[in-house]
């Protein structure tokens, strides 16, 4: 998951908006969104067992993505990050409790960022410098920098968010906000030691290419009551979609 753009106790109908793109190998195996048997609506990857992220049928929320750093910085970790949201969705911990928990933990994973929720608590946490906090009420955005980190698609995708406003918030514009191609120029791009041409690859919020890009697009409204509704859209290397959207308030 290379970005989650979500807007926190902002709407008069869902306390949590989420729009969010999972960026991955294309050769890197993945099944998509479901409701599991333990009851978690979401997509597993198949190569560690995980998931980036997911809902519960009570309102419980959870998303991680990485944290982008040189190669040579980079460290695995004995655990996957795929683990973290995962075993929130199958807890019945409170987030601020499995946020200190996690930290405590931290440097089993690989570099990460970690949101989990449920409709009255959001919280964040990151071993690569950002403490358990709640998150603050408003338009947020997280990529593979820290939470809110100015990225140009990050603080695109928060306009974009924000301009939705207090409407519907239909599934079917935030998958339309995910799906955006535009590239800022290379003045504009962060310096995150990968290189310029992986900088220019994954600038967009929606990224295209032969051997890496995005491979779902997930939207969630989460409401006072009720069941989440979570949409995931599959995407093909080549952009195009692979079958139809899955929702949690249809497949079973």
């Amino acid at each position: 998951m290379c970005i989650v753009l979500f807007a926190w106790q902002a709407h008069p109908r869902y306390p949590l908006l989420v729009a969010a793109n999972r960026d991955e190998f294309h050769r890197r195996p993945a099944e998509p969104a479901r409701w599991r048997d333990d009851g978690v609506f979401c997509g597993r990857d198949l190569a560690a067992g995980g998931t980036w992220l997911g809902v519960t049928r009570d309102g419980r929320f959870a998303a991680v993505t990485n944290f982008r750093e040189p190669i040579e910085e980079h460290s695995r970790g004995r655990k996957s990050r795929g683990e973290l949201p995962l075993g929130f969705l199958r807890s019945d911990l409170p987030p601020d409790v499995w946020c200190h928990e996690v930290s405590a933990q931290q440097d089993d994973y690989g570099p990460f960022n970690l949101l989990v929720g449920t409709r009255d608590q959001l919280w964040y946490v990151s071993n690569r410098g950002a403490a358990p906090q709640a998150v603050t009420p408003g338009v947020h955005g997280l990529s593979n920098g820290l939470l809110d980190t100015a990225w140009p698609k990050v603080t695109r995708g928060k306009e974009k968010l924000a301009a939705l406003g207090q409407g519907e918030a239909h599934p079917d514009h935030l998958l339309q906000l995910l799906n955006d191609h535009w590239r800022p120029d290379d003045h504009w791009l962060p310096d995150t030691g990968v290189g310029l041409d992986l900088e220019r690859l994954v600038a967009p919020i929606f990224i295209e290419s032969e051997h890496y890009g995005t491979r779902a697009s997930s939207v969630v409204r989460l409401g006072q009551t009720g069941t989440p509704e979570m949409i995931e859209q599959s995407w093909t290397a080549r952009g195009t979609p692979d079958g139809a959207p899955r929702s949690s308030l249809s497949v079973s």
